[in-house]
């Protein structure tokens, strides 16, 4: 049985912790403003919420929201990052759209 961690790719992520942003390297030929977005909006959610947050393409090509906390983390707000993702997935869905289709034609139909 495959595990479904080795068939994610992350796109992003960003942690409180580390005060750091990650573009995965596979996606350096999106235009700027894109990956600017996507910093804004990875760096935005940890600031506000705490935590650790990713942006993963699954098996499918669709774009999943992650979000952790080191373990007795007292600082990570576990409500206000499920209404963060709820808002991001709504104000944000066609970037993420935009971001699937991009990811779907760079995999080849790979899919």
């Amino acid at each position: 049985m495959s595990s479904s961690k080795t068939e994610e790719v992350v796109l992003c992520a960003s942690s409180a912790y580390q005060k750091k942003f990650y573009l995965n390297e596979m996606f350096r030929r999106l235009p700027q403003q894109i990956k600017d977005e996507l910093k804004i909006m990875s760096v935005l959610f940890t600031e506000d919420v705490g935590g650790t947050f990713q942006l993963v393409f699954d098996k499918g090509g669709n774009l999943v929201f992650k979000t952790a906390c080191d373990e007795g983390d007292l600082l990570y707000d576990e409500i206000g990052s499920g209404l963060k993702i709820r808002e991001l997935q709504r104000t944000k869905q066609e970037l993420l759209e935009a971001l699937e289709t991009y990811y779907r034609v760079m995999k080849g139909g790979k899919l």
